[in-house]
């Protein structure tokens, strides 16, 4: 028995994958947030002043964004689904580009900020720290993953302008 390479399951791993990890990265920044913005007076942070961090902010506002889409994407793959504004394979690569370019530099910022916390893993801020930083990387990578296979996708199949699911047939497609 040969193996049958299956695409939409792929994506839909990843986009799963994707989901997870924006989730992760969205509690780990509501927590950041939540400390930085509550801190005891004699907290040896910022000595013991409120503040909040931009990074951190654009790290909720990307995987809030993403979850959304993530979402959308596994039902739109699973589902056949065809929506009249965001239906092809051209559409879903313009919107993982701009998440693409979101998660980049905000992990880059986030890394450039917090990139080595080893000192102080005994203290829980530096390892949620560590933490949002290492789950920001693993989304980029996960976005990096979906945008390459989608790209390869329709470029091999010159699908650029087919329905994003991977499995059209052109008698059945609404929105040809």
């Amino acid at each position: 028995m040969a193996f049958k390479f299956n695409l939409p399951l792929l994506r839909i791993g990843l986009y799963a994958a994707l989901a997870l990890f924006s989730f992760l990265v969205f509690c780990l920044s509501a927590a950041r947030i939540q400390y930085t913005t509550h801190l005891r007076k004699g907290d040896t942070l910022n000595d013991g002043v409120s503040f909040y961090d931009p990074v951190v902010v654009e790290l909720l506002f990307t995987a809030l964004m993403t979850m959304p889409w993530s979402g959308f994407m596994i039902y739109s793959i699973h589902k056949r689904y065809e929506n009249r504004f965001v239906s092809k394979f051209r559409d879903e690569i313009i919107g993982l580009s701009f998440l693409w370019l979101f998660w980049i530099v905000g992990t880059g910022i986030a890394t450039s900020f917090w990139g080595n916390l080893g000192f102080c893993q005994k203290i829980n801020a530096c390892r949620v720290l560590s933490a949002l930083v290492g789950f920001c990387w693993l989304s980029w990578l996960t976005l990096t993953a979906i945008l390459a296979v989608s790209l390869l996708f329709s470029i091999a199949n010159t699908a650029l302008l087919e329905p994003m699911h991977g499995r059209w047939d052109p008698r059945q497609t609404h929105y040809a």
